[in-house]
């Protein structure tokens, strides 16, 4: 029995009007022959989920730069977040639930270590600019295994513009989108709070009049915001009145938590790390590993450098900033 073709005909069955099918994908950018068991958009799941990238997510920061604590948010628990709460809504709106989950796992693969500031480092350095969204899907299609994992262009399409200056052009993107937005504004507060950077009463009350005054309860509302709002739809949205009022705390965490709070105390010490990485490997090449001397010759050496940086773990960097900057002990011979 063909497992792929029965998924295949429940999507088409079952499925909204709106959703992506996997059987109407626009392809792979190298043809593949068709999985008897899972089909593309699972096989693109999959795929991101075991690679080294992900696994890498783990160490790197969300926002708090070497926090002393188990249970704040790394970028790969931040990952995880959002494709459950895209997974409740895709599902919620019979879209495919297999395409957003790929999508969610892969949103944040070209992410920096020391979270966005060291997106900002390196969006400085270099001459055209750095973001986060296009490392994502160069890691995707150019650097994992050393030849990309030839996702589905639905998938690779998502990646690509899931952040806000981004127009996905399936809705099962546009839910990621969405759910990354809903994630990290609530995670943030939660771990703001745990810090001690925020109390409860800090926040807006007449935004937590709206959201509700719990973590959980505040993503509840947006969920069920989204799902009510785009219902039946071809578009995925909230309603106005919460959309206006999820923006205003993100505007209250970039200034109270984002922006110039005990949670930003490393950051400085973080970018003079990484520009000083930068300029090393700029003027040593042939230091980095194999994979990145050949980008550097058949690119170029800015290219290669921004790649290895960006790849790294917060636990990485610091080692190699030692190993390169710091002098070590030595035996006395006496």
């Amino acid at each position: 029995m063909n497992f792929r073709k029965r998924q295949e005909d429940f999507e088409r069955s079952y499925l909204s009007p709106y959703a992506t099918l996997s059987s109407k994908s626009r392809g792979r950018k190298i043809p593949e022959e068709k999985c008897s068991v899972r089909t593309d958009f699972q096989r693109d799941r999959d795929r991101i989920l075991h690679s080294k990238a992900f696994r890498r997510l783990k160490h790197k920061t969300q926002v708090f730069i070497a926090p002393e604590g188990d249970h704040y948010r790394t970028r790969l628990t931040h990952t995880l977040e959002v494709a459950q709460i895209a997974r409740t809504i895709s599902r919620a709106l019979r879209l495919n639930e297999d395409l957003t989950e790929a999508i969610a796992l892969g949103h944040d693969l070209g992410h920096t270590p020391f979270g966005h500031t060291g997106e900002q480092v390196l969006n400085e350095l270099i001459s055209n600019g750095f973001r986060h969204e296009e490392q994502s899907l160069r890691v995707v299609d150019v650097l994992e295994q050393g030849k990309g994992l030839n996702l589905t262009w639905e998938v690779r399409d998502g990646i690509k513009n899931h952040t806000t200056r981004g127009n996905p052009a399936t809705l099962e993107g546009q839910v990621v989108k969405l759910s990354d937005w809903i994630a990290y504004i609530n995670h943030d507060i939660d771990d703001a709070q745990r810090a001690g950077i925020l109390k409860p009463n800090d926040l807006p009350k007449e935004l937590i009049v709206i959201l509700g005054q719990k973590h959980g309860q505040r993503i509840d509302t947006m969920i069920k915001d989204v799902i009510a709002t785009s219902f039946g739809q071809p578009f995925v949205r909230m309603s106005d009145e919460i959309y206006d009022a999820t923006r205003k705390m993100r505007e209250f965490m970039f200034e109270n938590v984002y922006v110039g709070s005990a949670a930003k105390t490393q950051e400085e010490k973080a970018k003079t790390m990484l520009k000083l990485l930068f300029e090393y490997y700029i003027r040593h090449p042939e230091a980095m590993p194999s994979e990145f001397i050949k980008i550097a010759e058949e690119e170029n050496v800015e290219r290669a450098v921004v790649d290895y940086i960006a790849g790294m773990t917060d636990g990485f960097a610091l080692k190699k900033f030692r190993d390169i900057f710091l002098p070590l002990s030595w035996p006395l011979e006496i």
